[in-house]
């Protein structure tokens, strides 16, 4: 038996603009793991919430060493790539739209940890760290940034679509909401196809009053569709915070029929714990509609400051309370799982695979000009082997 030691984390006393109060929390943990591989469980503080859910998981979830270790490594490489996206953006390497992920990390490693590659996700704009929990690595990502042909879209997809079919990454897709009843169409091939794995469709809550989403939601559930409806609430869809947008904020009732549970999103063993439940959940019952509570440290893009519609005291607040990196590290530290120099040698071995990758993409070439009109019509049957130009009357190979 591990001997359980607790320490108090001091949550957000009120979010300002956010309308809501977070408790003050107490986890509790084993006090040493000595080995890798051996388990332990750690307390999770902020209970889960469930509407018409006759089961909820518990507050407790196990782990390992080396997963914590694990969980700190994936933590803290998306979040140095997306700052390192962040000074791409601003030093015109990058072009176009690019929306950062910092700050909602954990959901991503979370959700991973429970999850394989023959389970599906699909998300909207905001993938790039989705598509490094997918197994893509960090030079693909990095290049498609840039628009280099290495990129993992062959660098035409750029910052909001990236995409890895054979680790069941659908994207990456830029109209808001429109990921939703595709991932809909993917959970309805797993169960046409008898598969026991699920769909995770995820959005945001800026995304959540999009019709198409109930309308697929209605589907899902006349056909207990394996599908979990990922809603990431971040508190503002773009700049107008969530009770100015949503007569109803809490995102995980809004299915009405279709049960719900509301989950710490910076908490990565929440997530992990969440996560297993909803995927053992519809695969047997049906559509599941899971509100991560989470918070973005960037605006909603690069050209979104994100200081008119909040103040920095907010924010800083957040990163002092909540920050899924600190969290872990606390844990790490007060477990003594690493000493000190063995957390910051994982965190420069992720600053120089970030700078390695930045290097290696800079000097790859653009895509060539005969790639735009590649995979825009099929030669086969329709027999479309042209593309109209701009120009009246000219003409480019399709195939």
């Amino acid at each position: 038996m591990w001997a359980v030691r607790s320490f108090t984390m001091q949550q957000m006393g009120r979010m300002a603009g956010l309308g809501r109060a977070a408790p003050a929390a107490t986890r509790g943990f084993a006090k040493k793991a000595a080995k890798g591989d051996e388990t332990f469980e750690v307390e999770i503080t902020t209970p889960f919430e469930g509407h018409k859910l006759d089961e909820m998981p518990d507050q407790k979830v196990e782990t390992t060493k080396a997963e914590v270790l694990g969980f700190f490594k994936d933590l803290f490489r998306m979040r140095r790539m997306e700052i390192s996206a962040d000074i791409l953006y601003k030093g015109k390497f990058i072009r176009g739209f690019c929306h950062l992920y910092d700050g909602q990390e954990a959901i991503c490693v979370g959700m991973e940890a429970s999850i394989n590659y023959e389970d599906a996700i699909v998300t909207s704009y905001r993938d790039h760290c989705t598509y490094l929990g997918r197994g893509g690595n960090m030079y693909e990502v990095i290049a498609e940034l840039l628009g280099r042909r290495d990129g993992c879209s062959k660098g035409i997809g750029g910052s909001m679509h990236m995409y890895l079919r054979e680790n069941n990454f659908y994207g990456g897709n830029g109209i808001v909401g429109a990921q939703v009843p595709l991932g809909v169409g993917i959970a309805f091939q797993q169960k046409y196809n008898k598969k026991e794995n699920c769909t995770f469709t995820m959005y945001g809550d800026g995304a959540a009053n999009q019709g198409q989403g109930f309308e697929a939601l209605n589907m899902a559930a006349l056909w207990d569709l394996p599908v979990v409806y990922v809603c990431e609430n971040n508190h503002f869809g773009m700049g107008t915070a969530e009770w100015r947008g949503s007569k109803q904020p809490a995102f995980y009732k809004r299915g009405d029929y279709v049960p719900g549970i509301k989950v710490d999103g910076m908490d990565v063993f929440a997530v992990k714990k969440a996560v297993a439940f909803a995927k053992d959940y519809v695969i047997k019952h049906g559509p599941l509609i899971m509100e991560m509570d989470t918070y973005r440290y960037h605006g909603h893009s690069m050209s979104d400051p994100g200081s008119t519609y909040r103040t920095r005291d907010e924010v800083s607040g957040i990163r002092s309370q909540r920050d899924p990196i600190e969290r872990v590290r606390k844990l790490i530290q007060t477990m003594e799982l690493a000493t000190t120099a063995e957390l910051k040698a994982i965190e420069k071995a992720a600053r120089k695979e970030v700078e390695d990758a930045i290097a290696k993409a800079k000097e790859c070439p653009e895509p060539p000009e005969e790639w735009l009109t590649k995979n825009i019509y099929s030669a086969a049957p329709h027999g479309f082997r042209t593309v109209r130009g701009t120009e009246r009357g000219s003409l480019h190979p399709a195939s």
